[in-house]
């Protein structure tokens, strides 16, 4: 599968949960795929809190993974200086 198909999958797939996560004082986007290794952004409430890694990997991680077929990993993304 392609980049830009897995890409739109996993949008896709952040859009389901999002208002979740918004309803929470959050917000999550996709920001690159890489390596079939997903890089997301947090906001809001999300930056500081304490279930952050369980939201992530119990919650967005194995969304995307259950969905979108090859994805090894669901990681924050943290820009390089």
């Amino acid at each position: 599968m392609e980049n830009t198909e897995k890409e739109k999958q996993i949008i896709k797939t952040i859009e389901k949960v999002r208002p979740y996560i918004q309803s929470d004082g959050g917000d999550v986007e996709f920001v690159k795929l890489e390596d079939d290794i997903v890089y997301v952004n947090v906001y809001g409430a999300c930056i500081g809190c304490s279930a952050l890694s369980e939201t992530l990997t119990d919650g967005i991680g194995a969304l995307i993974m259950d969905e979108v077929e090859g994805i090894k990993d669901v990681r924050l993304y943290v820009p390089e200086l």
